[in-house]
Protein backbone atom coordinates (compact mmCIF):
# COMPACT_ATOMS: atom_id res chain seq x y z
CA UNK A 1 0.00 0.00 0.00
CA UNK A 2 1.09 3.31 -1.17
CA UNK A 3 0.44 7.37 0.56
CA UNK A 4 -1.47 7.80 -3.10
CA UNK A 5 -3.91 5.32 -1.72
CA UNK A 6 -4.37 6.82 1.21
CA UNK A 7 -4.84 10.16 0.06
CA UNK A 8 -7.75 8.49 -2.69
CA UNK A 9 -9.58 7.49 0.48
CA UNK A 10 -9.56 10.68 2.64
CA UNK A 11 -9.67 13.03 0.34
CA UNK A 12 -7.59 16.39 -0.47
CA UNK A 13 -8.85 18.89 1.89
CA UNK A 14 -5.81 21.09 3.39
CA UNK A 15 -5.74 23.59 6.03
CA UNK A 16 -2.93 26.25 5.72
CA UNK A 17 -1.53 29.34 7.30
CA UNK A 18 1.32 31.45 6.71
CA UNK A 19 3.98 31.94 9.21
CA UNK A 20 3.34 35.50 9.34
CA UNK A 21 -0.35 34.97 10.79
CA UNK A 22 -1.54 35.31 14.36
CA UNK A 23 -0.51 32.24 16.25
CA UNK A 24 -4.20 33.01 18.27
CA UNK A 25 -5.89 32.83 14.39
CA UNK A 26 -4.06 29.02 13.49
CA UNK A 27 -5.11 28.09 17.11
CA UNK A 28 -8.53 28.97 16.22
CA UNK A 29 -8.98 27.53 13.07
CA UNK A 30 -7.31 24.38 14.16
CA UNK A 31 -10.17 24.07 17.02
CA UNK A 32 -12.78 25.64 14.39
CA UNK A 33 -11.91 22.58 12.26
CA UNK A 34 -11.31 20.08 15.13
CA UNK A 35 -7.80 19.27 13.48
CA UNK A 36 -3.79 18.46 15.10
CA UNK A 37 -2.26 20.06 12.49
CA UNK A 38 -2.22 23.45 10.13
CA UNK A 39 0.73 23.08 6.56
CA UNK A 40 2.33 26.71 6.90
CA UNK A 41 2.80 27.49 3.32
CA UNK A 42 4.64 31.01 1.83
CA UNK A 43 5.06 32.09 -1.81
CA UNK A 44 3.44 28.68 -2.69
CA UNK A 45 6.05 26.63 -0.89
CA UNK A 46 5.81 24.37 2.23
CA UNK A 47 8.12 26.11 5.07
CA UNK A 48 6.50 24.29 7.97
CA UNK A 49 4.14 22.53 10.20
CA UNK A 50 2.17 23.83 13.33
CA UNK A 51 0.82 20.69 15.26
CA UNK A 52 -0.85 21.19 18.54
CA UNK A 53 2.77 19.49 19.91
CA UNK A 54 3.94 22.90 18.79
CA UNK A 55 1.53 24.85 20.02
CA UNK A 56 2.02 22.69 23.41
CA UNK A 57 6.14 23.44 23.91
CA UNK A 58 5.68 27.01 22.47
CA UNK A 59 2.94 27.90 25.16
CA UNK A 60 5.20 25.99 28.39
CA UNK A 61 7.87 28.17 27.02
CA UNK A 62 5.92 31.07 26.89
CA UNK A 63 4.12 30.92 30.23
CA UNK A 64 1.21 30.03 28.88
CA UNK A 65 0.94 33.26 27.11
CA UNK A 66 0.66 33.26 23.18
CA UNK A 67 -0.29 37.29 23.25
CA UNK A 68 1.14 38.79 19.38
CA UNK A 69 3.16 35.81 18.68
CA UNK A 70 3.15 34.52 14.99
CA UNK A 71 2.91 31.28 13.23
CA UNK A 72 6.74 31.41 12.65
CA UNK A 73 7.93 31.65 16.31
CA UNK A 74 6.39 27.84 16.88
CA UNK A 75 5.80 26.42 13.80
CA UNK A 76 8.40 22.98 12.94
CA UNK A 77 10.43 24.46 10.02
CA UNK A 78 11.41 21.30 8.74
CA UNK A 79 9.13 18.66 9.23
CA UNK A 80 9.51 14.99 7.92
CA UNK A 81 7.42 14.54 4.75
CA UNK A 82 6.94 11.42 2.07
CA UNK A 83 5.71 11.32 -1.52
CA UNK A 84 2.43 9.71 -2.86
CA UNK A 85 4.63 6.78 -3.90
CA UNK A 86 6.16 6.37 -0.44
CA UNK A 87 5.20 2.58 0.82
CA UNK A 88 2.98 2.28 3.72
CA UNK A 89 5.48 0.32 5.81
CA UNK A 90 8.38 3.24 5.30
CA UNK A 91 5.69 5.58 6.28
CA UNK A 92 5.08 4.20 9.83
CA UNK A 93 8.66 3.32 10.52
CA UNK A 94 9.21 6.90 9.99
CA UNK A 95 6.99 8.65 11.92
CA UNK A 96 7.81 6.35 14.81
CA UNK A 97 11.10 7.35 14.34
CA UNK A 98 10.80 10.88 14.20
CA UNK A 99 7.68 10.71 16.86
CA UNK A 100 5.87 12.35 14.17
CA UNK A 101 1.92 12.51 14.11
CA UNK A 102 1.54 14.19 11.29
CA UNK A 103 3.68 14.18 7.70
CA UNK A 104 3.10 16.72 4.30
CA UNK A 105 2.80 14.73 0.97
CA UNK A 106 4.87 16.17 -1.89
CA UNK A 107 5.52 15.51 -5.09
CA UNK A 108 8.37 17.55 -5.45
CA UNK A 109 7.97 20.89 -4.27
CA UNK A 110 3.91 20.51 -4.84
CA UNK A 111 2.02 19.78 -1.41
CA UNK A 112 -0.12 17.09 -2.31
CA UNK A 113 -1.88 16.39 1.10
CA UNK A 114 -1.18 15.64 5.13
CA UNK A 115 -1.28 12.35 6.53
CA UNK A 116 -1.70 11.56 10.04
CA UNK A 117 -0.47 8.64 11.96
CA UNK A 118 -4.52 8.01 12.60
CA UNK A 119 -4.98 7.62 8.70
CA UNK A 120 -1.95 5.31 8.37
CA UNK A 121 -3.72 3.36 11.50
CA UNK A 122 -6.88 2.95 9.90
CA UNK A 123 -5.27 2.28 6.15
CA UNK A 124 -3.06 -0.53 8.18
CA UNK A 125 -6.54 -2.25 10.01
CA UNK A 126 -8.86 -1.90 6.82
CA UNK A 127 -6.14 -3.82 4.77
CA UNK A 128 -5.93 -6.32 7.64
CA UNK A 129 -9.77 -6.66 7.62
CA UNK A 130 -10.24 -7.20 3.98
CA UNK A 131 -7.16 -10.06 3.90
CA UNK A 132 -9.01 -11.28 6.80
CA UNK A 133 -12.34 -11.44 5.28
CA UNK A 134 -10.79 -13.08 2.00
CA UNK A 135 -8.79 -15.37 3.96
CA UNK A 136 -12.22 -16.58 6.00
CA UNK A 137 -13.57 -16.70 2.63
CA UNK A 138 -11.25 -18.91 1.32
CA UNK A 139 -11.27 -21.05 3.73
CA UNK A 140 -15.15 -21.32 4.04
CA UNK A 141 -15.22 -22.45 0.25
CA UNK A 142 -12.41 -25.15 0.78
CA UNK A 143 -13.63 -28.25 -0.51
CA UNK A 144 -14.55 -30.88 2.05
CA UNK A 145 -12.25 -33.70 2.60
CA UNK A 146 -9.41 -31.61 0.68
CA UNK A 147 -6.35 -31.18 3.01
CA UNK A 148 -7.17 -34.46 4.88
CA UNK A 149 -5.29 -36.31 1.73
CA UNK A 150 -2.95 -34.35 -0.23
CA UNK A 151 -3.69 -36.51 -3.10
CA UNK A 152 -7.34 -35.42 -2.93
CA UNK A 153 -6.51 -31.76 -2.81
CA UNK A 154 -7.74 -30.24 -6.10
CA UNK A 155 -5.49 -28.88 -8.40
CA UNK A 156 -5.27 -25.12 -9.55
Amino acid sequence: MKVSDILRIKGSTLYTVTPSEPLIKALALMADRDIGSLLVMEHGDLVGILTVREITQFLVKSGGTIGTTIVRTAMDDSPLTCTTQTDMDEVRRMMLDRHARYMPVMDKRMLMGVISFHDVARAVVDSQNFENKMLKAYIHDWPEGAGEDPAAAPTL
